[in-house]
């Protein structure tokens, strides 16, 4: 399975609805410091299912709902849905009928989050038992800093 495409919205540094399509072949993000690269793979790892709001560089979950600037009010939720494509089949078993997987997580301002897998209402484990033996997850991407590609 491969990354299709990417949505954002209300995470982070990403207020606006932002898609970013995802073409075969590398893919990569290049821009200043302070752009949102970062906040990308953190916007991936998080509709993943991860947890540890530490390892998506804040304090408490909610930090990762954008919050405002000296423009912009702060939103209320924060949405990011991932669509992978099944071409080649190698989601689960339950979902080989499908050439395209959507994983869709959002987390409210007051705590309350929800899943979802082809738009249909799920759990934090339906999201996490998805990825079981694919060889995806929150963990399996690579990330090359400046200065390491020669």
């Amino acid at each position: 399975m491969n990354i299709k495409r990417i949505e954002i919205k209300g995470f982070k540094s990403f207020p606006d609805k932002t898609v970013l399509d995802l073409k075969p072949g590398i893919t990569s993000i290049v821009g200043p410091n302070g752009c949102g690269k970062s906040n990308v793979m953190e916007a991936i790892r998080w509709v993943m299912g991860e947890q540890r709001a530490k390892s998506l560089r804040g304090k408490k979950m909610e930090d990762v709902i954008f919050n405002g600037s000296e423009k912009r009010k702060p939103v209320g939720l924060a949405e990011v849905r991932l669509v992978l494509s099944n071409a080649e089949g190698l989601g689960p078993p339950s979902m080989s009928d499908y050439d395209e997987i959507m994983i869709t997580r959002r987390l409210f301002r007051d705590g309350e989050s929800h899943y979802e897998l082809n738009n249909i209402s799920c759990r934090l484990s339906d999201v996490t038992d998805f990825f079981l033996d694919t060889g995806v997850g929150k963990n399996s991407y690579a990330i090359i800093e400046q200065g390491r590609v020669d």
